[in-house]
């Protein structure tokens, strides 16, 4: 795909001094007098084309497409999506991102940042991350959610294509509810962060993801622990479902690809 520069009249997609670029995607969902929830905004930039899809009952559906290869290095990229009070909102992608090394050597940035009123539902299911060879990625993902909001995360790192080494991936995820935090993790992979890949944190597996869940249901029945995957070393992974302190639910898992990946994040959300 050809990479091309946004307009410079756009102000949410400004090229950077040093090369790359600056883009902002926001998606609002907005639920109306009888329910049913309406995109008031959709706003894409730069390497976001941003897709209405067909509604399912109530919910607003968006589905992200890569208009442009990103993020290179040097990028700074920026999704704002937020669920108002009573909508319902699932957002997808149609392929998988990669981060890609750019010219300049510099790091590339990619902020998510969510917002879920009361009552309201977000999805958040995008397609993996693939971390390609000689990239460098700093990743931020900060949810914030209404004492009556409803979530689903998914988030799912492929380090490396094919035949290749990874890059260097960092990310962070924050998750607050009414101003508690719920959750703050950062992980390290590939370059520069020491013992990524021994057995005390990857153990040679090159995909790992996570899936969040949080919801007033977690109040009266908290998540139970639970083992995914089947044992060591037969080939098709191991992740862990486990309760967060406040209503919500934590499954991380890792695999040898992001096929066996999205077995066990979707054996996870089954129950």
């Amino acid at each position: 795909m050809t990479r091309t520069l946004p307009r410079p009249s756009a102000p949410q997609a400004a090229a950077l001094p040093a090369g790359g670029l600056r883009a902002t995607a926001r998606i609002t969902a907005r639920a109306d007098a009888r329910g049913v929830s309406r995109l008031p905004v959709l706003d894409g930039g730069g390497p976001f084309a941003l897709r209405r899809v067909q509604s399912h009952a109530d919910q607003a559906r968006v589905c992200l497409i890569g208009a442009m290869s990103a993020p290179l290095g040097g990028d700074r990229l920026r999704i704002e999506a937020t669920a108002e009070a009573g909508a319902s909102l699932r957002i997808t992608a149609a392929a998988a991102t990669v981060a890609l090394p750019g010219r300049t050597g510099d790091l590339a940035t990619y902020d998510v940042r969510l917002t879920v009123g009361d009552g309201a539902l977000l999805e958040w299911l995008p397609e993996p991350l693939i971390s390609a060879e000689g990239s460098d990625l700093r990743m931020t993902t900060t949810i914030e959610l209404a004492p009556t909001a409803r979530l689903v995360f998914r988030e799912e790192q492929v380090l490396g294509r094919t035949g290749e080494h990874t890059g260097a991936l960092r990310s962070r995820l924050t998750l607050r509810q009414g101003g508690r935090t719920l959750l703050d993790q950062e992980t390290a992979y590939g370059p520069g962060a020491p013992g990524w890949d021994t057995t005390a944190v990857l153990g040679g597996h090159r995909a790992v993801g996570q899936l969040l869940l949080a919801g007033p249901e977690f109040d009266n029945e908290p998540a139970e622990v639970r083992l995914l995957g089947g044992t060591a070393g037969d080939g098709t992974g191991q992740g862990v479902l486990a309760p967060l302190a406040g209503p919500a639910a934590l499954a991380t898992a890792v695999a040898p690809d992001g096929l066996s990946l999205r077995r066990l994040l979707d054996a996870a959300a089954a129950g």
